[in-house]
């Protein structure tokens, strides 16, 4: 049986991460990643994919650099990425459970999104899962300087919304993003035990 997602009695503002959380667009975003890497001799595995994920693109190939002593341009490779996602985008679904929340506190109280993807695609994400119309605040990748798991992204949100951190609630699919949330200080859930994961599959 699937557990209820629920809103804390103390939360006066909600702020909810996007990929993962609101649209599950994960699956997107590892064959993105898996299609643009395989050129560069890395085996992209969902294991891999979950250890870094909300970690934004051009970090994430840092990363990669690290890990595997390639040499690959993080800004070059990044935009390869996204443009890739991009053509795969509209096979995104929303994350049932995470959605009705929002819907549901619509208007009741003030919400934001706190990304680590570009602004762009991430407006473009919310048409397509149909909750453009729900939110007027994002905070995306390139309007803060340090990405989860420093608290920065929503830290911003807080900050836009007109609210205290202490009462926010974060919704989240990541580690790093639960990271980032507690070391804002806020009230943090992780979206994983309301719904199904499915990573490796073809989309």
């Amino acid at each position: 049986m699937v557990k209820k997602l629920e809103i804390n009695p103390a939360a006066k503002a909600l702020i909810f991460d996007l990929d993962g959380t609101l649209a599950d667009t994960m699956p997107v975003h590892f064959w993105a990643y898996k299609n643009i890497l395989v050129d560069y001799g890395i085996d992209f595995t969902p294991e891999l994919f979950a250890a870094m994920a909300g970690v934004p693109a051009v970090q994430t190939i840092q990363l990669l650099n690290e890990k595997f002593g390639t040499r690959m341009n993080p800004e070059k490779i990044g935009h390869l990425k996204e443009a890739e996602y991009e053509k795969n985008m509209h096979k995104m679904k929303p994350i049932q459970p995470v959605v009705d929340l929002a819907k549901q506190y619509y208007g009741k109280l003030p919400m934001a999104v706190g990304t680590g993807g570009y602004k762009r695609l991430a407006w473009k994400t919310m048409e397509i899962i149909g909750l453009d119309k729900y939110f007027e605040i994002l905070v995306p990748s390139e309007d803060v300087k340090h990405p989860k798991p420093h608290p920065e992204t929503f830290l911003k949100c807080a900050e836009l919304l007109g609210v205290q951190p202490g009462v926010c609630q974060v919704f989240e699919d990541g580690e790093l993003g639960i990271q980032a949330a507690n070391a804002a200080g806020m009230m943090s859930t992780l979206v994983t035990d309301f719904y199904e994961v499915t990573i490796g599959e073809e989309i």
